[in-house]
């Protein structure tokens, strides 16, 4: 049930952000703000969700459940790093908070840049341009 309940939330999350990025002013611009926007807007969201309602016993965990991971997650992947990485500060892990922003920033820049290669890589080898 918990599985429905992310997924149904998750559509919401996803169109929301297909939507904001769709937005003429955004669409013909070389800077993505759109997205910019999707993961700014995201991370307030999640920290204000995290601190107001999450700790809430008046709304079903699912439901919780199904705004932070379903709703928030899909519309931005970016606010749940930044909430991960605000608690290991606030743990006082400040090493491991600068480890996993690094990791998490070098990671996704080589890691986008390897599929890229091999994605054009297959595509020459199946006479694609």
């Amino acid at each position: 049930m918990l599985s429905i309940v992310i997924g149904l939330f998750g559509m919401v999350g996803a169109l929301c952000r297909y939507y904001l990025s769709d937005v003429p002013l955004f669409v013909h611009s070389i800077f993505p703000l759109g997205t910019l926007i999707c993961n700014l807007l995201g991370c307030f969201v999640l920290g204000w969700f995290n601190q107001r309602i999450r700790k809430s016993n008046k709304i079903h965990q699912y439901i919780k459940t199904g705004i932070s991971t379903g709703l928030i997650g899909s519309f931005t992947t970016f606010s749940t790093f930044s909430v991960e990485t605000l608690q290991l500060f606030k743990d006082d892990s400040v090493i491991l908070g600068i480890l996993y922003i690094l990791v998490s920033f070098i990671g996704g820049w080589f890691f986008v840049w390897v599929g890229d290669k091999l994605g054009k890589s297959h595509a020459l080898q199946v006479g694609e341009r």
